[in-house]
């Protein structure tokens, strides 16, 4: 539980900067200014967020978690997928209304609008993509493929930040608050199957009936 200190206690602050106008607001638009540049590769990274992109990714990786534990017979095979699934649905049940209650603008290189905090897609390209990684890298027996998988995954999210800055859709802030929001999600996730898991092993008899 404690690794859910950090993110949640640096969530509240950027948000308290961006609701209150803080000086981190003032160098978060400073920062934007610097790294916007729209182009065609910077919206193409952008669009790794898009839920049709993101979702999809995760949802294959979900069916082959629940394949995988059916077929090997693992007690409660579905419930990884099912938790991948709710963090997954939490991503808009939480950034939706705070996008409403911080109203913050958009960067000058979109539309006159409002509801950029947090960035959605980079929630939903954190928790899709981390969340595949982290229900898969049990099932893989080599350290070269798990290690492959989460670089995999670290170049996917942060190809979505970077898109979503430089093609102006959204302020660092916006994404660097995502970052945590995602990060509790996926702590969510790991605590709540590995307690699965601990509970599982727990109350699994030994197979040896005989003295030992």
């Amino acid at each position: 539980m404690l690794l859910l200190g950090p993110p949640v206690l640096l969530f509240a602050l950027i948000t308290w900067q961006v609701v209150a106008d803080g000086p981190l607001v003032a160098l978060d638009e400073r920062l934007s200014r610097a790294l916007v540049h729209p182009d065609r590769a910077s919206e193409l990274l952008a669009d790794l967020g898009d839920v049709q992109v993101a979702v999809p990714a995760l949802a294959t990786a979900l069916a082959y978690v629940a394949w995988h534990g059916r077929a090997t017979g693992v007690d409660r095979w579905w419930l990884p997928p099912a938790a991948g699934v709710l963090a997954m649905a939490l991503v808009p049940a939480l950034v939706a209304p705070l996008k409403e209650w911080t109203d913050r603008p958009g960067t000058p290189a979109v539309p006159p609008a409002v509801g950029y905090y947090p960035s959605g897609h980079t929630a939903t390209a954190v928790v899709a993509y981390g969340a595949a990684t982290l229900l898969l890298l049990p099932l893989l027996r080599s350290a070269a493929v798990r290690g492959g998988l989460v670089l995999l995954c670290a170049a996917l999210v942060a190809g979505a930040s970077f898109g979503l800055v430089r093609r102006g859709y959204h302020w660092p802030l916006d994404v660097a608050a995502s970052w945590c929001l995602g990060a509790v999600l996926l702590i969510g996730l790991r605590l709540l199957v590995s307690r699965s898991s601990r509970r599982r092993s727990a109350g699994t008899p030994s197979p040896r009936t005989g003295p030992s």
